[in-house]
């Protein structure tokens, strides 16, 4: 079984490593049926060098087979220009499966390749929906998902959504969240790491001092002028009282200087930018904060692991179960008033419990490759009668 593997932005890595790391354990146990040989197509859509490398090592992923180098671009330019530069992959490759992961322009570019084609595909993180369709993410879900053969869901509500459109009940594979695979393989070596002392955030007795973390790149906020400095006034607020450590996207270093926000970041000293961490380094930052402020939808299912309380600015979310849990709560609206009222209920709130999600196990990429394995299986049998 010949599997080709896309990733397109960072935060696919930490979903495909640990599915690699299934196959490659798969073939090598004396229960194996089938052999399988993996290509990893890297489409280059967010590309930074010394941080791809940086993610390919720690996650300990194979460097990419094939590099498109696409590289950054409007939606649309960047949806075709994958599809024109992954067909021919296609053609050459011939696999018998392409799973994508995720949500990104790659996601649905290579799925659309691979279909015209008539080669099936899989896609990992299906079902989820946030219900709001003027976010390109939203619209990628859902087609992605309109076309697949066979849909890998974190969550039963993922598996609920996928059957309100009428998704078969035999492409719904309820697995769990292959993040979490990552996250929990790689949390105690990211908690080895000297992160807090570098960055100066370890008291006296070498204990974390309490700090919030903060990851902004949705155009909803960082493209709004007038959003992105009410959300700047509540940070600055709260970098009164603890430092806000604020790893910065590309996108909102733009933002920051094309809307002459810099000047009221530099006044407020509480507010540390950051150039992107590697992966560890992250969730060593992440799993010690005393709060969390994001609109990223993989640091909310991560912070509910982290029993880390997050607040996401945005109206609505694709992770409805880290609600469910109550690990995570929405702020609806940009204005500074209201992050700064949602932050301080969390502070009043007792701790977040330790919660679980139903499967968030660490054995969700093992589930995809049994289903998987047995899909490729059963083509194989001849037609009954």
């Amino acid at each position: 079984m010949k599997i080709l593997h896309v990733v397109g932005a960072r935060p696919n890595f930490m979903k495909v490593a640990p599915i690699i790391d299934a196959f490659d354990a798969y073939a090598g146990s004396p229960e194996a049926e089938v052999e399988v040989r993996q290509v990893l197509v890297h489409t280059g859509q967010h590309y930074d060098r010394a941080m791809s490398e940086l993610f390919f090592e720690q996650l300990g992923m194979p460097k990419p087979d094939i590099n498109l180098s696409i590289g950054s671009g409007p939606h649309g330019w960047q949806t075709g220009r994958i599809m024109e530069a992954f067909e021919p992959v296609l053609l050459e490759q011939r696999p018998d499966l392409v799973l994508v992961v995720g949500d990104v322009n790659s996601t649905l570019a290579c799925a659309i390749d691979a279909k015209k084609l008539g080669i099936p595909v899989a896609h990992v993180e299906a079902g989820l929906r946030s219900g709001d369709r003027s976010m390109p993410e939203e619209i990628n879900r859902l087609a992605t998902d309109a076309i697949s053969d066979l849909l890998f869901a974190t969550d039963r509500i993922a598996c609920e959504a996928l059957r309100r459109e009428g998704v078969p009940e035999e492409r719904i594979h309820f697995v769990g969240n292959v993040m979490i695979d990552s996250l929990l393989k790689h949390r105690d070596q990211a908690l080895r790491q000297p992160t807090l002392r570098q960055l100066g955030l370890l008291g006296p007795e070498g204990k974390p001092q309490p700090y919030a973390v903060v990851t902004l790149h949705r155009p909803s906020n960082v493209d709004d002028p007038d959003a992105l400095r009410e959300i700047v006034a509540a940070l600055a607020l709260l970098g009164r009282e603890m430092p806000v450590m604020f790893p910065v996207h590309p996108r909102s270093r733009g933002r920051f200087r094309e809307f002459g926000l810099q000047p009221l970041l530099a006044e407020h000293g509480g507010i540390r930018l950051l150039e992107p961490l590697g992966y560890l380094d992250f969730v060593n930052l992440m799993a010690n904060a005393s709060l969390i402020l994001t609109d990223s939808g993989g640091v909310q299912e991560e912070s509910t692991i982290l029993r880390v309380p997050c607040l996401t600015l945005r109206p609505n979310t694709e992770r409805p179960i880290t609600i469910e849990q109550g690990t995570n709560r929405l702020v609806p609206s940009s204005r500074c008033a209201d992050i700064v009222a949602a932050v301080r209920e969390v502070q009043q709130a007792t701790a977040v419990r330790e919660v679980q999600p139903e499967l968030w196990d660490g054995r969700a990429a093992e589930r995809i490759v049994r289903a998987l394995v047995n899909w490729f299986l059963r083509q194989r049998l001849p037609p009954a009668g």
